[in-house]
């Protein structure tokens, strides 16, 4: 169990591009494939790994670890996660100078981004309507578009700090869905 862990997010970890959110559904996949967790008990653990500080790719891994082999399981998952990041940094840092103009380089980084674009949108939507018994169209969800809908115009278009609109979108929340 402990090495099917350490592979399986070593596997992610490799082959994963876009930061914790383009993760999510490459993780869901491999945690359902293995039968470690439902996916609402899933969807619960996201919600859970992004309400900790640090990486919610990490986070979820540790609390998937835990839930399928402990203490042991949390750390071999964390490790298996957060290794190919760490050796692709090193390898990447000591000849980064070198390839750093490299048009090459830019190109494929342009490449990725719709790719990562549309996995953190899936994650969005996915996670969003993970309660299967809701209808799509509500006024929950339209409350929850326009909260979402404001916080981009007042980071992208005024320059909020996202901590502030992390702190009113939570009381507005609490305002409206109590």
């Amino acid at each position: 169990m402990l090495w099917e862990l350490f592979i399986t997010f070593l596997k992610i970890g490799f082959m994963s591009f876009g930061g914790g959110y383009a993760m999510l559904p490459i993780i869901q996949h491999e945690v359902e494939q293995h039968g470690w967790m439902t996916s609402e008990h899933f969807a619960q653990s996201v919600a859970v790994s992004g309400m900790a500080p640090g990486p919610i790719a990490t986070n979820t891994a540790t609390l998937i670890g835990y839930q399928a082999g402990g203490i042991l399981g949390a750390i071999i998952s964390t490790i298996g996660m957060v290794l190919p990041s760490l050796l692709i940094v090193l390898i990447i840092s000591s000849f980064f100078y070198k390839i750093v103009q490299s048009k090459a380089v830019h190109t494929m980084f342009y490449g990725l981004r719709p790719i990562v674009t549309g996995l953190i949108v899936y994650a969005a939507i996915h996670f969003g309507f993970s309660d299967r018994t809701q209808q799509i169209f509500s006024w929950q969800v339209l409350f929850t578009i326009i909260i979402a809908a404001g916080v981009f115009i007042v980071v992208y278009k005024y320059k909020w700090h996202p901590l502030t609109t992390i702190v009113l979108s939570a009381l507005v929340g609490i305002a409206i869905f109590s």
